[in-house]
């Protein structure tokens, strides 16, 4: 995106004033309605499975299982979550009333934000898309849906999903570029949901405070893996070959760069080398491996080419590297060692199937070396020690942290998935994506006559200040 905006179009923003129009129907409806759309959107997804898949695999050649281990499950677990703790996550709160407001009944409302905005990006353009829709209309909003264009196929099976599901004053599809995102980002929508990096997220922001709208964003950064002289290498290889190259390494929440005990580094590559062979070419070509995905598009692939001729000139030497095919968009797996602090790789987030790998002499450097950068969205530690992962998430600060394993704290819908500052502002997935689309309406009810609180009540007396004096002890 750019600085510069336009005003909506005509077509964009009479769709807005309809959704703006319906909300105050959103607010009077049963919870029954709410499930009823989430009903719909799950059976459409069941029904047009291999559409997605098919779709997937013409813009990232995607394997379909990694479709549905990925994609659709992330977003059936969340519409499940959803339909079963609805009636739950909506009921009001009690709040006990504190020894000065005696007398009070108070609870905590839920109601919809109101119209909500989600763009999503293109890195998992599907469940990244309807995973949030799902959480918004959990809570009873209406929705303006902007899916990315770097993902044609599975933007326009969104759209055609959409019409198909929801009535036009319910959910809104908008395609189209970054110049459709700022005309949207003009229109006084009550919350945007944003997913990307951390160089759009402040277009975003600005954007909503001239509003005053409130903002989720998800975001990536530089997220590290540590792999301690006390862990499984085999175990530790095997998981983090997975989360870094499935979907040829677009993943916001994949290891960035690995950071291992100078002591087992050697023996660590080399497990992380055969690890990767055997999980995406076990018959020794990645290109011809119905398992490994395609980069996005010929901006992205020249970006990386790129960041990694820039690294090994610099002088980091390529442990696993084959023949890139821009014609085709494929970049094989790259494990780079003897990586110069200074090298593009360490500097800014990959987002591609490179993965550094940085030696160590103890803990406490490794620790320093993640400190010195951004907040990461995520963090990983592997190692058999409690004392030595209790060490890392008391002295470093990330989005959320797992330890020995990568990337699985995304799928689990009861954890609150989100960012800490440059990697991202708010939570998601099942309750928590409910409370991010909800606005929590604190409400207070005073009893008729005498309360506790008219004690207090002017003219100020002699009395009224032994009383106060009295309450004051009580603190």
């Amino acid at each position: 995106m750019q600085e510069t905006a336009s005003k909506p179009s005509a077509s964009i923003h009479s769709a807005f004033l309809d959704l703006k129009e319906a909300v105050a129907v959103r607010r009077r409806e049963p919870l029954a309605a709410r499930k009823n759309r989430l009903q719909r959107l799950r059976t459409w997804i069941l029904s047009n499975r291999e559409q997605i898949h098919r779709a997937m695999y013409a813009d990232f050649k995607k394997p379909p299982v990694e479709v549905d281990g990925i994609e659709l499950f992330h977003v059936l677990a969340e519409l499940r979550s959803a339909l079963a703790n609805l009636d739950r996550w909506a009921s009001p709160v009690k709040v006990d009333a504190p020894l000065t407001m005696l007398g009070t009944r108070s609870f905590i409302q839920y109601e919809p934000r109101g119209v909500c905005l989600i763009i999503s990006p293109w890195n998992y353009p599907f469940s990244l898309a309807v995973g949030p829709l799902v959480s918004a209309l959990a809570a009873g909003n209406n929705v303006v849906l902007k899916p990315s264009e770097h993902t044609p196929h599975v933007s326009a099976l969104i759209h055609t999903m959409a019409e198909a599901i929801f009535k036009p004053n319910e959910v809104v599809v908008v395609e189209g570029n970054a110049a459709v995102a700022r005309e949207l980002l003009e229109i006084p929508f009550d919350h945007i949901f944003f997913t990307g990096s951390p160089t759009v997220d402040k277009e975003i922001m600005r954007a909503a405070a001239a509003h005053l709208a409130s903002v989720t964003l998800e975001l990536g950064g530089k997220s590290p893996a540590i792999v301690t002289g006390h862990a499984a290498l085999h175990e530790s290889a095997r998981r983090i070959a997975v989360a870094k190259f499935v979907n040829n390494g677009q993943t916001c929440v994949a290891p960035d760069y690995v950071l291992v005990d100078e002591t087992i580094a050697d023996a660590f590559v080399q497990h992380l080398v055969q690890q990767t062979y055997d999980l995406f070419a076990p018959e020794h070509s990645f290109e011809q491996s119905a398992s490994y995905c395609r980069i996005v598009n010929e901006r992205h692939f020249r970006r990386l080419k790129t960041l990694l001729q820039d690294t090994v000139e610099k002088g980091a030497t390529p442990t696993m590297l084959g023949a890139l095919d821009e014609a085709t968009r494929f970049f094989p797996p790259v494990i780079l060692q003897n990586v110069p602090a200074d090298s593009p790789v360490l500097q800014e987030e990959i987002f591609g199937p490179i993965l550094p790998v940085v030696t160590y002499k103890n803990l406490d450097d490794a620790l320093h070396l993640i400190n010195s950068k951004q907040k990461p969205l995520a963090l990983y530690v592997f190692t058999g020690r409690e004392t030595e992962w209790q060490k890392v998430l008391q002295e470093t600060s990330s989005g959320g942290a797992c330890i020995n394993d990568c990337g699985i704290q995304f799928l689990h819908h009861k954890l609150p998935f989100g960012g800490v500052n440059n990697s991202g502002i708010g939570k998601s997935h099942g309750h928590a994506g409910f409370l991010t689309f909800s606005n929590e309406k604190p409400v207070l009810k005073q009893r008729r006559g005498f309360t506790t609180v008219t004690l207090f009540y002017p003219p100020y007396t002699r009395f009224s200040k032994k009383i106060m004096d009295w309450f004051l002890k009580l603190f």
